[in-house]
């Protein structure tokens, strides 16, 4: 469903969703700038991408994608590999964005037991707490997705031996991007079934596990 039939539908729900929305895009995007940062590239910051402003992440037509259709982006964050002064710094710098947003999810559910143990969790609360929560967890995971320009992609390569290393870089940069593309297509041209369905289940169990902890 997207924002904009969410929004007509239950404004309250929609409008949490978007504010949960917009601070996992943006500290998402943070956490590459300021991880390439630490690795000895400047190019984010020198951009005014170091930033947690959402404006200067969110993206127009990505925006307009998550309000018409449900899926969509923020700006990528600029960075100059030749900058890097650490070995495997890029593992670092694609791997901080979805871990920022598992660092979020984790800070949901430490806010989550606070107020539940104070006596302060109120069902609004536990509503934009649980949809924060849930938003970080499948960003986090949907990111780790190793296909197109998807963080993913460039985390699993150092994970892979090395000729097998080669082919797969070089089929992603030949398809990746298309078989990414062709995906989230199907997800909105064929009703009631998506391929990313699965990551709203196991984010759901995350987030369950999270909870009860």
């Amino acid at each position: 469903m997207s924002l904009i039939n969410l929004l007509q539908q239950d404004l309250q729900l929609g409008i949490l969703l978007i504010v949960s929305l917009m601070f996992a895009l943006t500290l998402h995007e943070f956490g590459h700038a300021y991880a390439a940062y630490l690795c000895g590239d400047r190019t984010a910051q020198m951009e005014g991408r170091m930033s947690i402003n959402p404006f200067v992440h969110l993206d127009i037509f990505g925006s307009l994608m998550l309000l018409f259709v449900g899926i969509g982006y923020a700006k990528p964050v600029p960075v100059n590999p030749r900058n890097f002064r650490y070995k495997n710094a890029d593992l670092y710098v694609s791997a901080a964005g979805p871990g920022m947003n598992l660092l979020q999810a984790l800070v949901g559910g430490i806010i989550l037991h606070f107020l539940s143990n104070a006596g302060g969790l109120t069902q609004n609360v536990f509503q934009l707490l649980y949809l924060f929560m849930l938003i970080n967890m499948s960003l986090c995971i949907f990111n780790l997705i190793p296909l197109g320009p998807l963080d993913g992609s460039y985390v699993l390569p150092h994970f892979l031996p090395t000729e097998l290393r080669r082919k797969y870089q070089i089929w992603n940069m030949q398809y990746g991007t298309y078989a990414i593309m062709g995906l989230l297509l199907l997800s909105v041209f064929l009703p009631g079934w998506s391929p990313f369905s699965w990551i709203s289940r196991v984010s759901q169990g995350f987030v369950g596990l999270i909870i009860s902890a």
